[in-house]
This record gives C-alpha cells, structure tokens and sequence, in this order.
C-alpha cells in the first residue's frame, strides 16, 4: 500500500450521499465562470472534495478542516485525484487549509461558492451562525451556499431515526444537536442569505440551498 492510500481515511456516508448531493450541486454552480472559487467547508476525510471536484471541472475547490489530524487524508484523496484529462497532475484541488467558523477573519477573502456537509448538528450553535455570517461575507452577490445535513421541521423531527441520533449527539455534547430548519433559515436571512430550495435527500437528510441577498448592502 502507498503512502497516500495509507493515509486515507473513509467515511462510509460520503459513498452513499456524493451522487444525491452532487445533483443539488450541479445547477447551483452551473452558471460560474471557468476557475471560479468553491470553498468546502469540514472538508472531512476528503471524499467529497475529490469526487465533487472531478465532477465539476470549470470549478477550483478549496478544501478546509479544523480539525488538523484530517488533512493528510484530504491531501491523499487530493494525490490520487486525476484531471478530467487522465493526466498525472493533481485535480482541481488545493491543499487543504486550516478554518475554524468562528475566528473571524477567515483565511479566505473571497469565494464563489460555499459548501458545507454534515457539520452543524455536530457543533454548537454558535458555529452555525458564524459559518452563515461568514459565508455571506465571502460571498459575491448571489453565489451560493448549499447545507446537507439533518434538520428538523417545524420542531419535529422527519424520521424516527434521526430522533435517536439527536439523542446521542447530545449525550455525547449538550451543546451539540439537529437543528431546526427554520432557525437556520431564519439566521441565514439575518446574515444576508436568502433561501432557495430545500430538498429530500436519502437516509433523512436534507440539501437546504441559500444565496447571498443581491439586496444586501456592503
């Protein structure tokens, strides 16, 4: 085994839910220019990077973890990534960079598009407002941030199994938990997004798409 694929790490969601995902994604970002900016925030174990940014080759992805351990498994993931040409260069990946929500400024001035996966049920609230404040300062007038994750609706969760999960994310941390849909939205439109659509996903999720308001004011 190389060094890279030893180093990898796997997530057996990240197979499961980067085809669904990526069809929300596609139209989102459609309309970018060649090159432009999508920066991944909770990047993981790398999975989703490399698939996504194979998929959408017009877009230059930025990979971002806090948690410092996982950057040499996104960097394997990156190694092994091919261009859509098959050459041998490295895809159209950065390097992973270090980025906590919560500590302002962020190490990116400016992005096109953002992209977070299953971070804000497993963070204190206070991490997802700073993650949608944030997002909608890097943002250009109507560039995009796409959720997936959990929620709950209208104060009620939508399945049985997501009840549970809640209940062990909060025995693990009180602060931690799925959060209600509309909360979210509603922080969002304070910090300047908009709602776009919100869609079904497998196993009980949700892709909840915002944009940065064309109306807000610099």
């Amino acid at each position: 085994m190389s060094q890279a694929e030893d180093q990898k790490r796997y997530a057996p969601a990240a197979m499961r839910n980067r085809g669904p995902i990526l069809e929300v994604l596609q139209p989102l970002v459609a309309g970018l220019r060649e090159g432009a900016l999508l920066l991944e925030i909770a990047s993981g174990t790398g999975e989703h990077a490399a698939f996504f940014a194979a998929a959408l080759p017009h877009l230059t992805w930025q990979p971002s973890e806090a948690d410092a351990e996982l950057h040499a498994s996104i960097l394997a993931h990156r190694a092994t990534a091919l261009r859509v040409d098959q050459s041998q260069d490295p895809a159209n990946i950065r390097p992973p960079i270090t980025l906590d929500v919560t500590e302002r400024p962020w190490p990116v001035a400016a992005a096109d598009a953002v992209l977070c996966i299953n971070m804000i049920h497993i963070a204190p609230w206070a991490c997802c407002q700073a993650l949608l404040a944030g997002a909608s300062e890097i943002l250009p007038p109507g560039g995009p941030l796409l959720l997936y994750g959990p929620f709950r609706r209208r104060g009620a969760h939508t399945a049985a199994s997501n009840a549970a999960f809640d209940r062990s994310l909060r025995v693990q941390n009180a602060a931690w938990g799925i959060r209600d849909l509309e909360a979210v939205t509603a922080c969002a439109e304070k910090a300047g997004l908009e709602l776009e659509s919100v869609r079904d996903l497998p196993a009980n999720n949700l892709a909840v798409a915002f944009r940065r308001s064309e109306r807000r004011e610099d």
